[in-house]
């Protein structure tokens, strides 16, 4: 959980030469990270460009406060790294945990989807900590309304399809 790491720690020698392991065993890694550490997300993960990541919680960023501009720019550069994906979960823990409306979510969940595209992005519900902020119908809810104007291929994809390719189940 690097989120709670110092600065630097993606980057630090002991680290990459514990994921510089994986590979050796087909082991994918989940980068859990907040918004602020994108910036070192990106420089880690184009040191292993042949090491499959996802990004969970879109990062984190903080849609409480709706200013997505850093976080935007910063997770389309991660995008261009064609090793890593993005999980669509995490979202409502970011939000206003009483108040918060479906539409706060639409341009975080446009943006990942513009910039990964459907093959990249993949369902998860942040399951039970989703429980500070909605049940499980809410959170799963704000996805599911999303996708709805997408494909059926695009939408098995999102929602299965892709972590079963990238956990290798």
């Amino acid at each position: 959980m690097v989120q709670a790491e110092p600065t630097g720690f993606l980057l630090h020698p002991d680290f990459q030469r514990g994921i510089a392991a994986l590979r050796t065993y087909s082991y994918t890694y989940d980068i859990l990270i907040r918004e602020h550490q994108l910036e070192e997300a990106i420089a880690f993960v184009t040191m292993f460009p042949e090491q499959k990541f996802v990004v969970d919680h879109i990062a984190k960023p903080n849609i409480r406060n709706g200013n997505r501009s850093a976080w935007s720019k910063q997770m389309t550069e991660l995008a261009k790294r064609s090793n890593v994906l993005c999980k669509l979960s995490g979202m409502v823990t970011e939000a206003d945990w009483k108040n918060w409306k479906r539409t706060d979510f639409t341009p975080y969940l446009d943006l990942v989807v513009n910039v990964f595209g459907t093959q990249r992005v993949m369902y998860g519900s942040d399951w039970p900590v989703c429980l500070v902020a909605g049940t499980y119908a809410d959170q799963f809810s704000i996805v599911e309304e999303f996708l709805a104007p997408f494909s059926d291929s695009e939408k098995q994809a999102i929602l299965g399809e892709n972590a079963v390719r990238f956990y290798n189940l």
